[in-house]
């Protein structure tokens, strides 16, 4: 059994083990279907699904602690910008993946869509 890293973010929250396959390149997708989180303005809850799309290079993210990272959401008010690039951050910080991107694609609210996308390396600079 391989050991679990802690991370060192104030989230605390977030845990990676070893990359299996360092030598190699590939891709991981993770889904978070139910995201939740409050809109500051309003106070009304905010639902979306952020995808996370990484390829690893010494570590991964264990899904449990990412699960219980993204349910601390659930009752923050923070805008959808700002939560997505928080998230993108703070993965980007303990991941340090050859390659990452966030997308959060929200329900619609007032006839609105929105989707927001960040990306390592920045897709407008490669």
């Amino acid at each position: 059994m391989k050991k679990k890293i802690k991370t060192a973010l104030p989230s605390g929250m977030l845990e990676v083990f070893p990359n299996p396959h360092p030598q190699r390149d590939y891709e991981i997708e993770h889904i978070a279907g139910e995201f939740t989180s409050v809109c500051p303005k309003t106070g009304q809850p905010d639902f979306g699904t952020i995808t996370f799309i990484y390829t690893p290079d010494r570590v991964c993210v264990e899904l449990k602690s990412l699960k219980l990272y993204l349910q601390s959401y659930r009752n923050k008010g923070i805008f959808y910008e700002d939560v997505t690039n928080v998230i993108f951050e703070e993965l980007l910080s303990i991941l340090k993946p050859r390659r990452l991107s966030v997308i959060s694609e929200w329900t619609p609210r007032g006839g609105l869509r929105s989707t927001i996308r960040c990306h390592y390396p920045d897709k407008a600079n490669v």
